[in-house]
C-alpha cells in the first residue's frame, strides 16, 4: 500500500524495514476503520485526502442507510458542541474571569444595657443572638424518644456533617493527586527552554491597550526573575563550606525569629478569646463581643507584612522568598483558628480548668446552659466578621487609597501609589473561611449556606478591587504550580476542623436544656443504640465483628500489603522516569552529533544546498505523514548547525525528581 501510494504520487521512496512496514499497516488499518471525521485527525491536508481514498475508494458507492448515518452523526456532533458552548455561556463567573484575565476574545467588548433599641437589634443579628431559636444553631433541633421509624433525625444530624467532611476531604485529595503525574515527569528544577518563553508567551486574544500593558509586565518579569534564578543558582554553586554555614545559621535566625513572632500572636488570641468569655456580663459586651475576630483578622493582617520584611532583609531567591512568606503565612492562619478552638474548649468545655460547675455535667453549665449554641455564635461572628471586613478594606480603604493617589502627585503619593493584589493573601483568606465552615458544621449547620452567599459576594468584591483599586505585583508568582500547595493548605484546614469535632461528638456531654442529644452522655450513643433498635440481630453480629479485632487485624495486614504495593509501583515509575529523562538527554545529543558529522561529510562551497528548502532534499523526500513513528524510507528534517547558543540550551535541558511547590 505505501509503495503504490508513493508511486502514485510520484515520490521516491525506500525499501522500509519489515517491523516499520507492519507498523505502518496497522496504522492504515486503524485508520481505515476509525469513525472519526478526517477533518478532525491531526494531520496535513494531503494525508486527509489519502485516509478519506482510503474509507471512502474510487468506484465504491455507499448507501443511502451509510449516508444518513453518516449526516446523523455529523449533525448530532455539532448539536452537542453547540450544547457545551451554551452551557459553558452560564457557568458561574466564567466571563468575569476571562475578563480579569484580559484574555477575552470578542468581535467588538438579649438586650445589653445603654445600647439604644435600634442598636440593639443589630448587634443581636451581628452576633447572632437574633437567631438563636431558629434551625440556623443548633438549640433549635429537637426530638422526642426514639421509635421505630424508618427516619431517624438524630442520626441524620449526626452524620451529615460527617459526610459532608468526609467528602470535602475525598473531593480535595483527588483535585490534589490530579497533577502528581506531571508534576513528577517534570520535577522540580525543570525549566521550559527560553525559546518557549520567548516565542509563545504572548496572548493573540488580547485587545485592550491596558491588558498588553500588564502582559508585557508579565513577560518581562517572568524573564526578570528567570535570570535572577540562574544568576543565585551560580552563586550558590561558588560558595565555599563556610560561606554555606553561613548562609545556613542566617536561615535559622530567621525563622526562628518568626516563629517566636508566632506564637506570640497566637498567645494574644488566646488571652484575648479568654478575656471576650470571662467579661460576657460587661457593659461593653457590645465591643467584646468582636474582640477575638478582631484580634485575629489584626494578626493575620500584621503577620505577613512582618514576615516578608524579614526574610526581605536575608537577600533570598525570589522563589525561596515568596515560598517561605506563604508557608509562614500558612502556619499563622491555621495555628490562629486553632488556637481560637482551644480557647473556646478551655472556657466553655473546662478543658485543663478545674471548675465546680463542670464536675456535675461535663461542661461549664452554669455560664453556658446550651453550650453548643455559644460555639456556633463564636463561629457565625468570625464568618460575619471576615465578610464585613473584607467589605470594609474593599470601600473604605482601596477605593479612597485608589482615589487620592490618582489626585494628587508627589514623592509621597508616588510611595504609596495603589494597593498590589496578593494571589497567595486572597486564596488564603478563602481557605481559612472554609476552615471556620467546616468547624461550624454541628454547632452551625447553616452556616455552609450563608458562607456560600458571602463567597459569591466576596467574588465580586474582589474583582472590582482588582480591576478598579489595584496594581499588578511586581513579585511574580507561579499560581499554576502552587495549586498542589493550596489543596494541601484545605486538607490541613479539614483535620483542624474534623479533631475538635470528633472528640466533642464522641467524649463531651451534651447540653441538658437543648439540642438533640440532651439524654445522651455523648452525641455518638444514638448509633449504638438505634443499631440496636433498628437492625436485625445478623446485621449486629456483622458490625459487631467489624469492630472487633479478629477484623481490624486482617485488615491491617492488607492495607499494608496493598500500602507496599503501591510504593513499590511508585519506586517502579521513578525508575522508569528517570530512564526516560535520560533517554530524552541521550536522543537530543545524538541528533546534534549526526547533524556535526553530517557538516564534516559535505564540502563547503560544493554548490550542492542541503538546507531544508534546497531541490535534492525536496526531490528525495517523499510526501508522506508519520503517525507517532518514523516515516519509512523517508530522512529525518534537517536541523541548523549548532551554534554556541543552542549547545547551551541543550546543556540546560535537565531534569530532577523533585516536586515544585
Amino acid at each position: 500500500m505505501l509503495r503504490q501510494w508513493s508511486v502514485g504520487s510520484g515520490q521516491a521512496s525506500r525499501e522500509p524495514e519489515a517491523g516499520v512496514e507492519e507498523l505502518w499497516e496497522q496504522e492504515m488499518a486503524r485508520l481505515e476503520s476509525s469513525q472519526a471525521l478526517v477533518r478532525e485527525l491531526p494531520y496535513a491536508m494531503v494525508d486527509k485526502r489519502f485516509i478519506r481514498q482510503l474509507r471512502e475508494p474510487e468506484g465504491a458507492k455507499t448507501s443511502c442507510w451509510q449516508r444518513w448515518q453518516r449526516r446523523r452523526r455529523a449533525v448530532g456532533r455539532r448539536l452537542g458542541e453547540a450544547a457545551r458552548r451554551l452551557a459553558q455561556g452560564f457557568g458561574l463567573w466564567e466571563g468575569a474571569l476571562y475578563e480579569i484575565g484580559a484574555l477575552q476574545c470578542s468581535d467588538g467588548l438579649q438586650s445589653q444595657t445603654g445600647v439604644p433599641r435600634f442598636h440593639n437589634q443589630l448587634w443581636n443579628v451581628l452576633t447572632g443572638r437574633a437567631f438563636n431559636n431558629t434551625y440556623l444553631f443548633y438549640g433549635a433541633y429537637r426530638a422526642g424518644p426514639e421509635s421505630g421509624s424508618a427516619y431517624s433525625i438524630r442520626l441524620a444530624y449526626l452524620l451529615s456533617p460527617l459526610a459532608c467532611l468526609l467528602l470535602c476531604f475525598c473531593g480535595t485529595l483527588r483535585r490534589m493527586v490530579k497533577g502528581l503525574p506531571q508534576r513528577l515527569f517534570l520535577g522540580q528544577d525543570y525549566r521550559s527552554p527560553v525559546s518557549i518563553k520567548v516565542f509563545s508567551s504572548w496572548d493573540f486574544c488580547i485587545r485592550g491597550q491596558e491588558a498588553a500593558t500588564i502582559k508585557k509586565h508579565e513577560i518581562s518579569n517572568e524573564f526578570k526573575v528567570e535570570l535572577e534564578e540562574g544568576r543565585r543558582f551560580l552563586q550558590v554553586q561558588q560558595q565555599t563550606r563556610t560561606q554555606r554555614i553561613c548562609h545556613l545559621l542566617t536561615y535559622l535566625r530567621v525563622n526562628v525569629l518568626i516563629g517566636l513572632l508566632v506564637v506570640g500572636a497566637i498567645s494574644v488570641i488566646f488571652w484575648a478569646t479568654k478575656y471576650s468569655q470571662d467579661n460576657k456580663e460587661d457593659s461593653l459586651f457590645v465591643l467584646l463581643q468582636y474582640l477575638p475576630p478582631g484580634v485575629i483578622a489584626l494578626v493575620n493582617f500584621l503577620g505577613p507584612l512582618l514576615f516578608v520584611f524579614l526574610i526581605q532583609l536575608e537577600n533570598y531567591p525570589p522563589s525561596t522568598e515568596i515560598n517561605l512568606a506563604l508557608l509562614w503565612c500558612v502556619v499563622l492562619k491555621l495555628a490562629s483558628l486553632g488556637i481560637f478552638s482551644f480557647s473556646l474548649g478551655q472556657t466553655v468545655l473546662c478543658i485543663g480548668r478545674n471548675k465546680t460547675s463542670c464536675a456535675a455535667y461535663g461542661y461549664n453549665a452554669c455560664d453556658y446552659e446550651c453550650w453548643e449554641n455559644a460555639v456556633g455564635e463564636e463561629l457565625y461572628k468570625l464568618s460575619i466578621f471576615n465578610f464585613l471586613l473584607t467589605v470594609a478594606f474593599a470601600f473604605c480603604v482601596s477605593l479612597p487609597r485608589r482615589l487620592l493617589v490618582e489626585r494628587f502627585t508627589g514623592s509621597f503619593w508616588t510611595w504609596l501609589d495603589r494597593e498590589e493584589f496578593l494571589v497567595p493573601k486572597n486564596v488564603l483568606d478563602i481557605v481559612a473561611g472554609q476552615t471556620v465552615t467546616w468547624m461550624g458544621l454541628f454547632y452551625c449547620p447553616l452556616l455552609p449556606l450563608l458562607n456560600s452567599v458571602f463567597i459569591f459576594l466576596t467574588f465580586y468584591i474582589k474583582k472590582y478591587t482588582l480591576m478598579r483599586n489595584s496594581k499588578a505585583s511586581p513579585r511574580r508568582f507561579r499560581a499554576s504550580s502552587s495549586t498542589f500547595f493550596f489543596q494541601l493548605v484545605l486538607i490541613l484546614g479539614l483535620l483542624l476542623a474534623v479533631m475538635p469535632l470528633g472528640y466533642v461528638v464522641s467524649s463531651i456531654h451534651s447540653s441538658w436544656d437543648c439540642g438533640l442529644f440532651s439524654n445522651y452522655s455523648a452525641p455518638w450513643q444514638v448509633v449504638p443504640e438505634l443499631v440496636a433498635l433498628r437492625l436485625p440481630p445478623s446485621g449486629q453480629r456483622i458490625l459487631h465483628y467489624i469492630g472487633s479485632h479478629a477484623f481490624s487485624f486482617p485488615l491491617l495486614v492488607l492495607l499494608s500489603l496493598v500500602l507496599t504495593i503501591c510504593v513499590s509501583q511508585s519506586q517502579a515509575n521513578a525508575r522508569a522516569i528517570r530512564g526516560l529523562r535520560k533517554q530524552l538527554v541521550w536522543q537530543v545529543q545524538e541528533k546534534w552529533h549526526l547533524v556535526e558529522d553530517l557538516s564534516r561529510l559535505l564540502p563547503e562551497g560544493s554548490g550542492v544546498p542541503v538546507g531544508p528548502e534546497s531541490p535534492h532534499s525536496r526531490a528525495s523526500r517523499p510526501r508522506s505523514f508519520c503517525p507517532g513513528f518514523p516515516c519509512p524510507g523517508s530522512p529525518g528534517p534537517r536541523a541548523p548547525r549548532p551554534g554556541p547558543c543552542l549547545e547551551d540550551s541543550v546543556s540546560r535541558f535537565r531534569f530532577s525528581s523533585g516536586a515544585e511547590l
